[in-house]
């Protein structure tokens, strides 16, 4: 390996002092799946590792993750405004607001007219109080309110009041439409999706999902993971390489 791609590698990565990774989540995976594939990767390395937002697992884009003495920033991290882009679709509704469950329920569309859907779309813009779904990881005498949704149990859910700064209709393709929204922490793109549609006098379900951005950092400064993990890798064999000459 020459000695600037080592150099480059160093400075990329330096674990002890504590570390900030910008990371484009894979569909599927769960937030807490990338901060364990981050953990397993910087073995025998024994330190904190953690996200900065929850990602639902069928959307992609930024997670930052952060080792170390890194982890303390979480909450600062957290606390910057984000900004995704993704598709509603409307005319149906599923109980977590988005394709992790089968539509329940359908609704009318013809009545839709674009002009309608830009219009609503200005409403949300501001400050609005929204539920939270009731398949999200709200804790309720500590258990996540997920876990009782799936059973079938019944949650009552208080409003929250976040901050849309931004609700920008991009395409429109009925019944499927193309959004890109800059909003507050805490903000449940599920449940705009999902009042999304009642303000239409249909249903809507969240059918893709996208973060582009949070605070500063943008996801075109992101790692893939899989590459992330193999640089990790070659950073590991550099230093045992080191320390055993």
């Amino acid at each position: 390996m020459e000695n600037n791609e080592k150099d480059q590698i160093e400075k990329v990565f330096s674990f002890a002092e504590g570390q900030m990774l910008l990371i484009d989540k894979p569909l599927t995976w769960t937030s807490f799946d990338v901060v364990g594939k981050i953990r397993n990767s910087i073995k025998p390395l024994k330190i904190k590792v953690g996200h900065a937002g929850t990602l639902d697992p069928l959307a992609t884009g930024l997670l930052i993750v952060c080792t170390g003495k890194f982890t303390k920033k979480i909450d600062s991290y957290q606390a910057e405004d984000k900004e995704y882009m993704g598709t509603i679709t409307l005319g149906g509704t599923t109980p977590s607001y988005d394709l992790e469950t089968e539509v329940d329920e359908t609704f009318p569309t013809n009545h839709i007219s674009e002009e309608m859907i830009y219009d609503a779309a200005k409403t949300f813009e501001g400050d609005i109080d929204q539920y939270p779904p009731a398949h999200s990881a709200i804790k309720i005498n500590g258990e996540r309110i997920y876990e009782k949704a799936r059973r079938g149990e019944t949650v009552e859910l208080k409003t929250r009041k976040v901050t849309i700064n931004s609700f920008i209709i991009e395409k429109i393709e009925m019944p499927v439409i193309h959004f890109r929204v800059s909003c507050s922490k805490g903000t449940y793109i599920r449940s705009l999706a999902y009042d999304f549609g009642k303000v239409l006098n249909s249903g809507a379900h969240l059918s893709s999902l996208r973060r582009t951005k949070s605070g500063d950092y943008q996801v075109e400064n992101a790692w893939n993971l899989e590459e992330l993990i193999q640089k990790i890798k070659v950073h590991k064999e550099i230093n045992m390489a080191e320390h055993q000459s």
